[in-house]
């Protein structure tokens, strides 16, 4: 029996031993961002038509933004979701989605087939632009006319193959609708990416979402580092809509330039200097109409308290035709407004 005891004793002991000298499971990553704003036109009124910051002369809130992440092995998970009216607004900006007070912006899943290769499948935020939803991954809190008209998410599947640290490609197939997890009856959007790092501290993105249902971009994204306080960012693109009755598809295109100094450990100023037009037969849910073109040059600090971000801003634009109001409602092409921003980064 003595026997007996000590063999099932030395076989626990061992057993104990193989799990603990078995790595643990990374923990589950929890990051995302808290953001709250004021925000006043100087028209006295609502004015400038892109997303999110749409409140007048009100202390307002943006969102709660929470991201889970895990990757055991060669498999990988992200789940994001957002709280609030600026993850509200995404399907229809400043409209809402059906009364939701929530908003899916990542579920997806990753395996590694390769130590290169990568297949990726859910409803993921767009690989196009450069500006993002959560306020936490921009540097000024309003938002171009480039990202209120381009695409928030895409659902599909793609492959990823890096090529090394300085070329990566990707491909994948989408669903027909943009900003939306089911299709409209068909899978026909294709994407694609190119990433290039020319020289240290420059990276740029080349890329293309085409489907016969949302209309084909052609987008560049890059950003080069010029110096430990200099940072330089540009953003060009070029849409057409998909065709439509008329057999006039519309579209636009636009560029988009930000330069951004850090005065200080705590203190960047940056410009955001943007020309957005519209193609003839174009329909936007904000913006100028056809074949109209608007400016916007906007002024943003960002000063950091640890995690905590405070973001004034002053926003001027100006349209080629009278696409704004003044503070009698009379049309005008000039609009201005100055937005005061805290962002809370975890």
């Amino acid at each position: 029996m003595k026997k007996t005891l000590s063999i099932i004793t030395l076989a626990t002991l061992a057993l104990a031993s193989r799990a603990q000298d078995k790595p643990a499971d990374p923990p589950l990553a929890i990051s995302g961002s808290v953001d709250t704003y004021y925000k006043y036109d100087f028209s006295g009124h609502n004015n400038i038509p892109t997303s999110f910051v749409s409140d007048q002369n009100s202390f307002s809130i943006g969102m709660v933004d929470l991201a889970l992440k895990k990757k055991v092995s060669k498999a990988s998970f992200v789940g994001e979701l957002s709280f609030g009216p600026r993850g509200e607004g995404q399907s229809i900006p400043n409209q809402g989605t059906n009364g939701q007070s929530f908003h899916i912006q990542n579920l997806y899943v990753g395996y590694d087939l390769t130590d290169k290769l990568n297949v990726t499948a859910g409803y993921m935020a767009t690989f196009v632009g450069y500006e993002v939803v959560s306020p936490a991954g921009n540097f000024n809190y309003s938002t171009s006319y480039l990202f209120t008209n381009g695409p928030f998410q895409n659902a599909g599947v793609k492959l990823t193959y890096a090529f090394s640290d300085k070329v990566s490609l990707m491909a994948g197939l989408f669903n027909d609708a943009w900003n939306t997890y089911t299709s409209l009856g068909r899978i026909n959007t294709v994407g694609a990416q190119l990433m290039v790092v020319p020289v240290k501290g420059w990276t740029a993105y080349l890329n293309l979402l085409s489907g016969p249902a949302s209309g084909t971009e052609y987008d560049l994204t890059t950003t080069y580092q010029l110096t430990s306080a200099f940072k330089l960012g540009l953003n060009g693109a070029d849409f057409t809509g998909p065709k439509v009755a008329t057999g006039d598809k519309g579209g636009f295109y636009g560029a988009a330039l930000y330069p951004q100094l850090a005065v200080s450990p705590v203190v960047t100023l940056g410009v955001r200097g943007e020309y957005f037009k519209t193609k003839a037969g174009a329909v936007t849910t904000l913006g100028p109409v056809q074949g109209e073109s608007v400016t916007s040059v906007t002024l943003t600090a960002n000063i950091k308290g640890g995690p905590l971000t405070f973001i004034p801003e002053v926003r001027l634009d100006n349209g080629s035709k009278q696409m704004f109001t003044d503070n009698k409602l009379a049309p005008t092409k000039a609009a201005s407004q100055f937005a005061l921003a805290a962002v809370y980064a975890f």
